[in-house]
């Protein structure tokens, strides 16, 4: 299949927020669509790609890609498919990451950073879309490889995924997490454990 220029001139900026599900909370981001054509005996035949991330902004989220002749179509299949894979991604205090992180996938690589209350969300295009789906506030983000929309989400949620919170740190190891955070910070490890079991 042939590849056609994207309308409007690239992907970025056309995340748009739509709110179907006023019940389930349930946010959704068109990251990107892109138009595709394959040529026939007759001409051109011309379908649509979509990408969307979804979430509940309390700390689940998902992406989907859908394929389609329209584009409500493909995004009507992109979100029904990022709505079945959502996963949860344990927060610190509820607004950021608990800790560094990088991700990889393919030719994407990003680096993912906690920040300080008041930070908010300092990422672009596409790693803004899943933060701002996920709940995340404060998160320094930076994309180091492709700049393609795919390879970025996905490397993005392989960073997500990697994500532990002292408290399944803890577990594994069978240690309390006031042990894990030492003494200085023995007072904020009630907090930060009573904060995973509301998570949880």
């Amino acid at each position: 299949m042939a590849r056609e220029p994207r309308e409007g001139g690239g992907g970025r900026g056309r995340e748009r927020e739509r709110d179907r599900d006023g019940g389930d909370d349930i946010i959704d981001k068109l990251v990107t669509i892109n138009r595709v054509a394959k040529v026939v005996k007759g001409g051109r035949r011309f379908a649509f790609a979509a990408l969307v991330v979804v979430g509940d902004q309390k700390g689940r989220v998902g992406y989907g890609a859908g394929k389609a002749r329209e584009v409500p179509e493909a995004i009507r299949k992109a979100t029904e498919r990022a709505k079945r894979g959502m996963i949860r991604i344990p927060m610190k205090e509820g607004r950021t990451l608990h800790h560094d992180v990088e991700g990889v996938f393919g030719a994407g690589h990003v680096v993912l950073r906690s920040a300080s209350a008041g930070t908010g969300i300092i990422a672009g295009g596409p790693l803004r879309a899943v933060f701002e789906t996920l709940g995340i506030g404060d998160v320094v983000a930076k994309s180091l490889g492709s700049r393609n929309p795919h390879n970025m989400v996905k490397a993005t949620f392989a960073a997500l995924q990697r994500c532990a919170s002292p408290r399944s740190v803890a577990a594994r190891r069978g240690k309390k997490v006031s042990e894990l955070l030492g003494k200085r910070d023995a007072p904020g490890a009630d907090a930060a454990e009573a904060m995973e079991g509301a998570d949880a």
